[in-house]
């Protein structure tokens, strides 16, 4: 059982995945890998929730599966624990998996992962990705365990912490 996140909790985790990124890339570029990061980690285990509660509901695994329980469909491959298993060439794997996703989600999710670098081995390692994904595998992010509404203030938190990191403001980042 995971328990819900307080907003400390919340923003020491956030900024701990920028703690792996420093000095690797320019703290201005954190959100390009952070943030798409974070959102398919949430939209993994809203799946997650979502369909353990249509298995409490139904009882059957096909109906649990059904998409009308889902607000988003994640493909075969692109779901958090699939990512997780990747050891090899994580960044093409992450990209893959997020393109899949908005791809399935054509009216909802297009192009909301951006376009990072994520495929650049001089970049970020597939070691470094590796800890990026261990790191946000360590916390569910579930609405019940992190409501929408604090979820955005972590995400504001992050961006004022980037502009501080980086010698700008919040307005200007």
């Amino acid at each position: 059982m995971t328990t819900r996140l307080t907003q400390n909790e919340l923003e020491s985790y956030l900024w701990g995945a920028a703690v792996i990124l420093r000095g690797l890339i320019d703290a201005g570029d954190y959100k390009q890998y952070i943030f798409p990061l974070v959102f398919l980690k949430r939209i993994s285990d809203v799946y997650d929730e979502e369909h353990d509660h249509a298995m409490a509901l139904y009882g059957d695994e096909q109906l649990a599966d059904l998409p009308e329980n889902h607000r988003f469909a994640i493909p075969a491959g692109a779901h958090w624990s699939d990512l997780r298993g990747v050891t090899a060439n994580v960044g093409a794997a992450i990209l893959q998996g997020m393109r899949a996703i908005e791809t399935a989600n054509p009216d909802t999710l297009p192009g909301v992962f951006g376009d990072g670098d994520w495929g650049n081995k001089n970049l970020l390692s597939d070691r470094t990705l590796s800890d990026l994904i261990e790191h946000f595998s360590t916390q569910t992010l579930s609405i019940a365990n992190l409501p929408e509404d604090e979820l955005g203030n972590g995400y504001e938190y992050l961006i004022k912490k980037f502009a501080d990191d980086s010698g700008h403001t919040a307005q200007e980042f």
